[in-house]
Formats: C-alpha cells, structure tokens, sequence
C-alpha cells in the first residue's frame, strides 16, 4: 500500500514484495523490530551467495530492505551498514540488423509483426509496448506518445512509414478495443505471450544463440549510433536519465572507434 500510494510501478512493487518476503521468510521466527544489521549480512551468505544467486538480485532484496526499515520505527537495522554487492556492468548484448529483420520477417501473424518490429523500431521497453493504447499512435504527427514509462516520465518516439502500414494491417484484422494488443476477452497482452512470440521468431529465422526483448532495444540503440545518431538524442528517444546508461552503447559498436580515430 505505501508503495502503491508513492505510484511506483506494478513491476516494482511486485519485485519488492518478493524481495521482501524472502528476506523475512528466512528470519519468520523474529520479529522485524527484532532483526538487526548483523543478519542482513548472515543473509546475504548463508542464503544469497550460497545458492549462488546473482549480485543484481541481491541488489534488489538491499532495496527492498532498506525502503522497508527506513519506513519501520524501534529498527535494529541501521540502513547506512546495509552493503551492496559489488557493481558489474556487462555489455548490452546487440543483434544484427540482418538478425532483427529475419525475425520480423519470420513472422506471419500480422500481431506478433507489428509487436516485435515495433519493439525494435522505437526502442520500446516490454512494458512501454505492453502499456500502449490506441490513442497513443499518432498517424497525423507519426509518432507515439510512451506514457508514464521508467521514472514515471512520458516520451515521444517517431512512427516509421513501415511501423505505420504494419500497424494500419494489424488493426483491420485484430480491430483492438483499448490497449493497442489485447490478448484474450479483450485484456492487456501478457508478458509471457510475448517472449514466447519472440521465441517463435527466432526459431522460424534459425537464429540459435539466446535473445531476449530487451536486445531489441539495445540493438535499435547501437544500429543508430553506427548511423551517426547523436547520443544525446538517443538518450531522448530511450527516456535514459543519465546520459552514462546512454554511453555504454559507445563499447558495443566499433564504427563509432572508426570515426574518432
């Protein structure tokens, strides 16, 4: 309830209800006025790096917590001590765009087309597209309105000539009633349908090595930084707050080393 009345995201609240829970199930026999920073850190080895869990999950159950205890009073837990684990930055995985184009064209439902080539097309999160509404695109201007995205901010993002037509041929077909893709009784497209059309286009265009949605996006980014896009613009068109999560598609292209040195 109080994250909900602070409007953070479902996807947010669900991963800290979680995150929470597991904390306080592995100490369900103390109270919460009870724990203490010692056991934040009996935690995080005898549960977390134990079952080898990864640092960016750990890194969720240290938010979780410390949002938690913030808000307790009488806490034993002194959320200044509360340590994250170290801080690893892979690389953003990137399709080609000749990869991006046989998965599209793999696909001949007119839906799972115009879902996956306009995840790509305008650097959508899974949740961005997922959230679309009709009212949202629009064809006048060519661009789409991305409503309370990541940070509770509203972008807008181009319509491609291409993205416009394959919309325009979803629609006849599919004729949505709210949001742009409705799965069954007219509700929200799933998360988990949409991975699995994703799935489907991979296996139809025989591209073997793991791809997930969020490739796409990072391929829209790195393919128009190859083009000479200004980064400040792509920051724009991704709704990144910090041009520096922007930067790191510098490290995944090497045309952009040909054209500083």
């Amino acid at each position: 309830r109080y994250l909900n009345s602070k409007r953070y995201s479902k996807n947010t609240i669900k991963t800290y209800k979680e995150a929470l829970l597991t904390f306080l199930n592995f100490y369900k026999e103390k109270l919460p006025s009870d724990i203490t920073s010692d056991d934040v850190i009996i935690f995080n080895n005898d549960y977390i790096l134990e079952r080898k869990l990864s640092a960016s999950y750990q890194n969720q159950i240290v938010n979780a917590i410390k949002l938690f205890f913030t808000k307790i009073e009488n806490t034993k837990v002194d959320v200044n001590l509360i340590h994250r684990p170290k801080k690893y930055n892979p690389l953003p995985k990137v399709l080609a765009m000749e990869e991006v184009a046989s998965i599209i064209n793999a696909l001949q439902n007119s839906k799972h087309k115009c879902m996956i080539s306009l995840i790509y097309a305008a650097g959508l999160r899974r949740s961005e597209l997922l959230n679309l509404k009709i009212a949202d695109i629009d064809s006048k201007r060519m661009q789409i309105l991305i409503s309370k995205a990541k940070g509770a901010k509203d972008r807008i993002v181009p319509l491609s000539e291409t993205g416009l037509l394959l919309l325009r041929e979803y629609y006849r077909t599919y004729k949505p009633k709210l949001y742009l893709f409705e799965g069954w009784n007219e509700n929200q497209y799933s998360e988990r349908s949409l991975a699995l059309v994703l799935k489907k286009g991979c296996e139809l265009a025989g591209i073997k090595k793991p791809v997930n949605l969020h490739m796409l996006r990072h391929s829209y980014a790195t393919h128009l930084l190859e083009a000479g896009t200004d980064l400040r613009y792509i920051q724009e068109l991704l709704g990144h707050k910090s041009s520096k999560t922007t930067e790191i598609y510098t490290h995944t292209t090497f045309e952009q080393l040909k054209r500083e040195y």
